[in-house]
C-alpha cells in the first residue's frame, strides 16, 4: 500500500497483534522513482522521496517502529531495477527484512521491469541470489499471483531455490473477490519455504483458511486501510 504504510500507521496497527510490520512499498532508484511520479499525476498515492535521501528515510521509518516496539520485526518492500539499491537498504540496523517487489501491477512500474514485471526478468534468479549473498537483513520476496504468461509454481519454486527467508503471495485470482486457496496449497505441497499467504484478509476465518491451505503467516493490507481491524490477531 506505497503512500500509506510509514512508520506511523504501522505503530497503530501494531497492537492488534502483528509480530512484523512491512513498510512501503519505496521506490529506491532513479528509475523506479520517476515511474512512481508518473503514477502519482494520475492520481495514485505513492511515497515520493528523492533518491538520495531514501536510505535516510526508510530508517526515520523504521526506527518509530523500533522505539516503540523492539520486538517487532521491520520488513520494507523495495522496487528497484537492480539489486544494489534493496542490498544498501539492507544495512538500515533497524530493518530486519528486505522484500523483492515482485508484485505491483502499476503499468509505469511494469513497464521499466519492476513490480509484477520482475516475474518476466530473464535475470530474476541471478537478481535474488544477488540480494541474498549481500543482504544484510533477511530477504522475502512478494509476488502477484495468476499473472498471464508466468508459471507460479515455477517461479516459487526459483525463489525457494535462491535461498530466500520468506515468499509473500498475494494470491489474487481475476474475476474471484476471495484468496485464491488452491494457489496457496498448490505452492506449499511443492515449495519448501517460509510461506506469507496475502489477499482478502478480512476476518480470523480469513486467516484460518490461509493457514489451512497451507500457509505459515499472513499478511494484512486493504483491511487496515482505517487504521484499525475488526478482529484482533490474539485471538487466534
Amino acid at each position: 500500500m506505497a503512500g500509506i504504510c510509514n512508520g506511523d500507521f504501522a505503530v497503530k496497527l501494531i497492537p492488534y497483534g502483528f509480530d512484523t510490520v512491512t513498510l512501503g512499498g519505496f521506490n529506491i532508484d532513479k528509475y523506479t522513482i520517476l515511474a512512481g511520479r508518473k503514477i502519482i499525476k494520475r492520481g495514485r498515492k505513492e511515497f515520493d522521496i528523492n533518491e538520495d535521501k531514501i536510505y535516510d528515510f526508510i530508517e526515520g521509518e523504521s526506527l518509530k517502529v523500533k522505539e516503540h516496539f523492539p520486538d517487532v520485526n521491520v520488513s520494507v518492500n523495495l522496487r528497484s531495477v537492480n539489486p544494489e539499491e534493496i542490498i544498501e537498504i539492507s544495512k538500515i540496523p533497524s530493518v530486519d527484512i528486505v522484500e523483492i517487489n515482485c508484485h505491483c501491477r502499476q503499468p509505469e512500474l511494469q513497464s521499466i521491469g519492476c513490480g509484477q514485471g520482475m516475474l518476466k526478468r530473464d535475470d530474476l534468479e541471478s537478481y535474488i541470489k544477488k540480494v541474498v549473498k549481500k543482504s544484510s537483513s533477511k530477504v522475502s520476496v512478494k509476488i502477484r499471483g495468476n499473472v498471464d504468461g508466468v508459471d507460479d509454481l515455477a517461479i516459487s519454486k526459483l525463489i525457494s531455490q535462491s535461498n530466500c527467508d520468506y515468499l509473500h503471495i498475494d494470491a489474487m485470482k481475476p474475476g474471484v473477490h476471495s484468496s485464491d486457496l488452491d494457489l496457496i496449497k498448490k505452492v506449499a505441497n511443492n515449495v519448501n519455504i517460509f510461506l506469507i499467504g496475502n489477499n482478502s484478509i478480512n476476518s480470523l476465518k480469513d486467516i484460518k483458511d490461509m493457514f489451512n491451505a497451507g500457509a505459515h503467516g499472513v499478511s494484512i493490507g486493504r483491511a487496515t486501510l482505517k487504521g484499525k481491524l475488526d478482529f484482533n490477531l490474539k485471538e487466534l
